[in-house]
C-alpha cells in the first residue's frame, strides 16, 4: 500500500532516478532517513521496477519513430509477440483494443531499415495487416505525475 509520501518520491525519481535521497527529502520536507526507508520498501513491493536512463535518440541518428498497428489471426498474439520481442527497434509492444490487435513502437536511423522492418512485419505469420503512422515531432512526453 503506497501513501502520500511514496507518492511524492515517485515524483521525484520519475523526474530524475539519480536525484541523492538528500535532495528529494528537502524537497518533499521529509528526512533522508525517510525517503530510503520508502524506496527501499517500493523496491521490495516491485513498485519501482528499476531504473532507467532518458536518451536522446535523435542524437544518436535514430530519427525516424514509428507506431505500427498490427491486426493479428484471432488468438495468435503470443506467437506474433514471440517473433517481435528481440527486435532491437522496437521500445513497445501493446496488446490493444479496437480495429487492430497490437501497437508497436519503434525507431528507426534510416527509411531502409524501416522499410525491410515493415516487409518482414507483414510476412511474419499471423499478422494479417499492418498500419503505420511515421511520427512527425513530439511536443509533449513525460511520466505521469503520481501525488496528485
Amino acid at each position: 500500500m503506497t501513501d502520500g509520501i511514496d507518492h511524492k518520491i515517485l515524483d521525484e525519481l520519475i523526474q530524475n532516478s539519480r536525484e541523492s535521497f538528500r535532495n528529494i527529502a528537502h524537497r518533499i520536507g521529509v528526512s533522508t532517513v525517510t525517503v530510503m526507508k520508502h524506496v527501499k520498501k517500493l523496491e521490495k513491493e516491485k513498485i519501482i521496477k528499476g531504473y532507467s536512463t532518458q536518451v536522446d535518440y535523435e542524437k544518436l541518428g535514430y530519427d525516424i519513430d514509428v507506431i505500427v498497428n498490427v491486426k493479428i489471426a484471432h488468438g495468435r498474439f503470443a506467437e506474433v509477440h514471440e517473433s517481435l520481442k528481440n527486435n532491437p527497434n522496437i521500445l513497445a509492444i501493446y496488446d490493444v483494443t479496437g480495429d487492430f490487435d497490437a501497437l508497436i513502437i519503434a525507431k528507426f536511423k534510416k527509411r531502409r531499415i524501416l522499410d525491410a522492418f515493415l516487409k518482414k512485419l507483414q510476412t511474419l505469420q499471423n499478422v494479417e495487416r499492418t498500419n503505420t503512422v511515421v511520427i512527425l515531432r513530439v511536443f509533449e512526453k513525460k511520466g505521469l505525475e503520481i501525488s496528485q
